[in-house]
């Protein structure tokens, strides 16, 4: 592993000045930050400095190249934080790697499954990690809910279903370009969380296709030509199967992030994947359902960063592995091709099943709202 100083902070640079840098990640380095300086950005890269000069002046960062190859060699920078647009992820996966740096990539990790093989194998030999996005599986809900899995507390988990989706994004017409889509950028969430508690996917059905041709983005109509909208069904072998419901195309929803339905009972999480708000669980053993309060409110998407250069501090591998990555991939582009040929897709690649242990939250029994063997009845 690439070697840090750990009596200074891990020197970050950020390819991809755009909102995700400045609403999510900038916050998360100064939340990192709050008690003991752990982490600092030394260099910005975007294509242009006039686009994003506001935001390197409102976070006060002066060290800027439009090559992002100049920042992966820099010797200022310990670790590559990739916030561009989804095809270039995997050109600056490669420089990074091959530069010796840590490097977090958001989703996904590549737009195609060669080039996603390329880079999990150049990892293995390469002196810094590779983590990639989404950090789902990093959260102390879904944590506690892997290891009530692990534990049989619902045995054999059979079906489950996701869903995450919304009316779309108006700022960036990327997200509707080739390369880009619901699946890339939404449904890549709960495959993670899905295929995390219940193993490799084997093979992969779907549905997708454009409903809404015409997007008005940043005051123009642009014509959509990813797909915006989606039904992905997986088949995990020994007849258990899941569902994920994604799109551009969701203007509201209340029900769970996604259910896990097994032989002794349903898990179910609360909110979405990446923004948790408990979970439920029916053991049949009890026969009621109970709800446990969200362990940590304040938990964010953009844990991987805290978690990659706590990591890097401590010389300890990360939970979140490329080659889990490298599967999901291989399961939405499965989708995509389903959704054009209506035909059944192999998935060929696999990876290690999660290890997660205890997650480091207070007690869940603390977050216990009740155990009701029936509902109330009216007076």
């Amino acid at each position: 592993m690439q070697k840090v100083d750990t009596n200074r902070p891990v020197r970050i640079g950020i390819v991809g000045c755009g909102n995700v840098m400045d609403g999510a990640y900038m916050p998360a380095i100064r939340r990192l930050n709050l008690y003991h300086e752990v982490a600092e950005v030394t260099v910005a890269c975007h294509t242009r400095r006039d686009r994003c000069q506001s935001i390197l002046d409102k976070w006060g960062i002066k060290n800027f190249t439009d090559d992002y190859r100049e920042l992966c060699q820099s010797s200022e920078v310990d670790l590559v934080l990739i916030l561009a647009s989804m095809p270039a992820h995997g050109p600056i996966v490669r420089k990074a790697l091959e530069a010796g740096k840590h490097v977090l990539v958001e989703k996904p990790l590549a737009v195609t499954l060669r080039e996603a093989e390329d880079l999990v194998e150049l990892a293995k030999n390469s002196p810094g990690h590779l983590v990639c996005a989404p950090f789902s599986i990093l959260s102390p809900t879904y944590q506690t809910m892997w290891n009530r899995v692990q534990s049989g507390d619902i045995g054999k988990v059979c079906l489950a279903r996701a869903r995450y989706g919304w009316s779309g994004p108006d700022w960036s017409p990327s997200f509707y370009r080739r390369g880009g889509g619901c699946i890339f950028d939404l449904a890549v969430y709960t495959i993670t969380s899905l295929t995390g508690i219940v193993g490799p996917a084997q093979r992969v059905t779907a549905l997708t296709g454009v409903a809404i041709p015409l997007r008005l983005v940043n005051g123009e109509r642009i014509q959509v030509e990813a797909e915006d909208n989606a039904q992905i069904l997986m088949d995990f072998g020994e007849s258990r199967f899941a569902v994920v419901t994604s799109g551009f195309t969701m203007q509201r929803y209340r029900s769970p992030g996604f259910e896990l339905y097994g032989t002794e009972g349903t898990l179910q999480m609360l909110g979405d994947d990446w923004a948790p708000e408990g979970y439920e669980l029916w053991p049949n053993k009890v026969g009621a359902w109970q709800y446990f309060y969200e362990a940590d409110p304040h938990w964010s998407w953009t844990d991987g960063l805290r978690h990659l250069v706590e990591c890097i501090r401590k010389g300890t591998r990360p939970l979140v592995a490329p080659d889990h990555a490298l599967h999901v991939l291989d399961i939405m582009l499965a989708a995509q091709a389903s959704g054009r040929d209506g035909q059944v897709k192999e998935i060929r690649t696999s990876f290690e099943p999660l290890k997660l242990g205890a997650p480091s939250s207070p007690t869940e029994a603390t977050y216990r709202i009740h155990d009701a063997r029936r509902e109330p009845t009216p007076d």
